[in-house]
């Protein structure tokens, strides 16, 4: 298998499991965003340093720990990813699931632009009236609403650009992952200390379930992360995004079957837009994937 087709497997099965996420968070209602965010941290470190034990990738996170520009990058890229988590949780306990699943519309979007303005990547007519029609609807949206989506567009930005800099970093994605994820942990287990220091915490009070999802959160973070950095080094940051179209499909799908959310006719005129604006992507990347392949 090419480096290219391993790229959109590891893609693929990333934006499935983020797509269906929500559920896994769903079962945590009792516990606070805040909380679970810090949790899905601490086990994300142990999850991630079992599999760099069983891999033998310790030499390369050594490495890589070894060069102050890497742990600056990936310093960077651990706040934009913890950014991303939290607000996702936190629009899930709130109910806002549609809302976040605009942001992952529009995030593939933002990683054209971002490719163009950083990478040099250039924009054919069709990824310039998909990006028109991704602003208009984010107008519309804020217009008929009366405020900014700004869940939407954290969302949308905070991830475009996690995607940029984990593409940029000179580190493999194990590596990377772990020392992201390493930086993040102090603070992590600082909150969940004086978390516990003021009888707070479910861990340890909580109904097995609750803690045994809690513990999980470790798998469901490192997996599908260390599988998405896989495919960023692998594929163009434009097919990065395409293939993002799969998870917010699914949460859009989970929020008006599964969560009961209602969808009114200026939500339908915004998504519209957007939605538009993803067909006319997506047709620009056949054309081009036909011309590469005829060349």
């Amino acid at each position: 298998m090419s480096e290219y087709r391993r790229g959109l497997v590891y893609g693929f099965a990333t934006y499935v499991v983020w797509g269906i996420v929500p559920l896994y968070w769903s079962l945590m209602n009792e516990v606070s965003p805040l909380e679970i965010l810090a949790h899905r941290v601490v086990w994300g470190l142990v999850a991630l340093a079992g599999i760099v034990g069983i891999t033998g990738a310790m030499p390369a996170v050594r490495a890589a720990l070894a060069d102050r520009r890497t742990v600056a990058v990936m310093g960077v890229s651990g706040a934009l990813i913890l950014i991303n988590w939290g607000i996702f949780i936190g629009a899930v306990s709130a109910g806002q699931l549609l809302d976040a699943s605009l942001g992952y519309f529009v995030a593939p979007l933002v990683s054209v632009g971002l490719g163009t303005l950083v990478l040099h990547e250039r924009m054919r007519v069709l990824q310039w009236l998909a990006i028109g029609l991704a602003v208009a609807g984010v107008v519309i949206l804020s217009w008929r609403v009366g405020h900014v989506p700004w869940i939407s567009l954290v969302l949308a930005v905070s991830f475009a650009s996690y995607a940029l800099v984990r593409k940029l970093a000179r580190v493999e994605s194990l590596a990377g992952s772990t020392i992201e994820t390493l930086l993040l942990t102090p603070p992590a287990v600082l909150y969940l200390a004086i978390l516990a220091a003021h009888g707070g915490g479910h861990l340890g009070h909580a109904r097995v379930g609750t803690q045994l999802l809690l513990l999980s959160t470790g798998v469901v973070t490192a997996v599908p992360l260390l599988s998405f950095a896989s495919a960023a080094r692998r594929i163009p940051l434009s097919t990065v995004g395409f293939l993002q179209f799969l998870a917010p499909t699914e949460q859009f799908v989970l929020a008006l079957v599964v969560y009961g959310q209602s969808f009114a006719r200026d939500q339908l005129i915004a998504f519209g837009c957007i939605w538009l604006g993803l067909i006319a992507f997506s047709v620009d990347l056949v054309r081009q994937a036909r011309v590469s392949y005829r060349s």
